[in-house]
């Protein structure tokens, strides 16, 4: 099985079409758009969304494995989004943060409304996920009084300034020096990593780093529940909650990156910190959040808040209120129409269903992740575990072909990673499993 075409006859010259956007990208967008590439040599041109899909300009269309980076989370053209957007549009398109409005309120009550009740949460919204962590750092140095921040390898929180500081990839970094005072602490990656299968040789690691690499007080450490641009590493039972009481003994705060994890995309839980059994401090997050609007936001401790309140901060467009109506649309739709349990159980039947293809195919190496954060990881030989990067090439165009747009994560770029829209169905899960078969049958 896989998805059918658009059954609505297309109106438009597509190769004219696409040759002219081709051309303006290429003649006026910056070079450094290409810097992520999916399709280098033959770009998807995209014109419409609708649920889990997309459409080409052929009017072929897609299932949407990528969710848009991981943040279309209701579906593309979703009814409430859209009339909560509409409304507030029709209200007041913009309000700054000088002023009041309803919609950054009653957002915030909602959004605190599902976090651990025993925090005294306090919400600071912003742009993107990037902006968010970002503002994290410097709530967390203003509190501690401390400068040095610890991150894991593999991890990805953003390309600015201190995010990039924090990114742990020589491709995300640029020869001009990141926001100083990181230090990277090694991840425990249960595939691959370099002390094997286990937590406790993780957690020593993390105790020498912090004492041979810093003053030995810190601001914080940031973790990513699944690392997601890593290859889908999730963090194994008991990490990250050791991990946040040894940065508490040094003086520092901790923070839950929860830009892909949270709002339900892990089936099992609405947080990915939840799944760890690991209260932070500082909680980011963003994608999903607002359905494919520009919005993200930190969730922190009152006093936390209150450490950086003395000094002027401010965003522009942080708090838009037709972007926090799109965002309020994803907390009330995640609830009533019973997405994160779909997230669960699509999630889980996928799983299923490539443990088989493992079963079948040595191309496939590991299966991790859980709900709709997956990763496949495909070798060419599974005790030396090389990477299968070509291989992936040619599954990635078969599945193209096929009906499914899909991604390439990690730093060897041979893990698919699987974030389709929570909306999915059965159907769609079984289509992707099918074409997953053939391509790598046809490999």
């Amino acid at each position: 099985m896989q998805a059918s075409p658009s059954t609505s006859p297309t109106t438009i010259d597509a190769p004219a079409l696409r040759a002219r956007i081709v051309q303006q990208r290429s003649r006026y967008l910056s070079p450094s758009l290409t810097t992520f590439p999916i399709y280098p040599d033959d770009p998807m041109i995209l014109v419409k969304g609708e649920g889990q899909y997309v459409f080409d300009e052929t009017g072929k269309r897609y299932l949407d494995c990528t969710a848009q980076n991981v943040c279309i989370s209701l579906g593309f053209a979703h009814a409430v989004t859209l009339k909560m957007v509409s409304e507030q549009m029709q209200k007041m398109q913009h309000c700054t943060t000088l002023f009041y409005n309803d919609q950054p309120a009653r957002y915030a009550e909602e959004l605190v409304g599902r976090l651990p009740p025993e925090v005294d949460w306090v919400i600071h919204l912003v742009n993107s996920g990037a902006e968010a962590i970002d503002l994290a750092y410097a709530m967390a140095r203003a509190h501690t009084g401390s400068y040095e921040m610890v991150s894991l390898r593999n991890a990805y929180h953003g390309l600015h300034f201190g995010a990039a500081g924090s990114t742990a990839f020589s491709p995300c970094r640029t020869p001009v020096a990141a926001n100083q005072g990181f230090v990277h602490a090694i991840h425990p990656d249960q595939y691959k990593g370099v002390f094997g299968p286990g937590v406790q040789p993780y957690l020593d690691e993390l105790k020498r780093t912090i004492f041979s690499s810093t003053s030995g007080h810190v601001a914080g450490m940031v973790i990513e529940p699944i690392q997601g641009f890593g290859g889908v590493v999730p963090m194994p039972p008991g990490y990250m909650r050791g991990a946040f009481e040894i940065v508490r003994e040094a003086g520092g705060v901790c923070i839950s990156d929860e830009v892909q994890t949270g709002f339900g995309r892990m089936g099992s839980h609405y947080w990915g910190f939840d799944a760890n059994e690991a209260l932070p401090d500082i909680i980011v997050m963003g994608k999903g959040m607002g359905n494919g609007f520009p919005i993200a936001g930190v969730a922190c401790r009152r006093d936390i808040a209150e450490s950086f309140s003395n000094v002027r901060f401010f965003n522009t467009f942080g708090s838009n209120p037709v972007t926090v109506a799109a965002a309020r649309s994803v907390l009330r739709c995640i609830d009533d129409e019973g997405l994160q349990e779909n997230a669960a159980r699509c999630g889980e039947r996928l799983i299923t269903g490539l443990n088989r293809l493992k079963d079948r195919h040595s191309l496939i190496g590991d299966i991790r992740g859980t709900g709709l954060i997956l990763g496949i990881e495909l070798v060419r030989d599974r005790k030396t575990r090389e990477p299968a990067v070509e291989e992936g090439n040619r599954i990635q165009q078969h599945l193209r072909r096929s009906g499914f747009i899909t991604v390439k994560g990690s730093a060897t770029r041979n893990v698919f990673r699987i974030n389709p829209a929570m909306c999915i169905n059965f159907d769609d899960v079984d289509g992707l499993l099918d074409a997953f078969d053939q391509a790598l049958a046809t490999v």
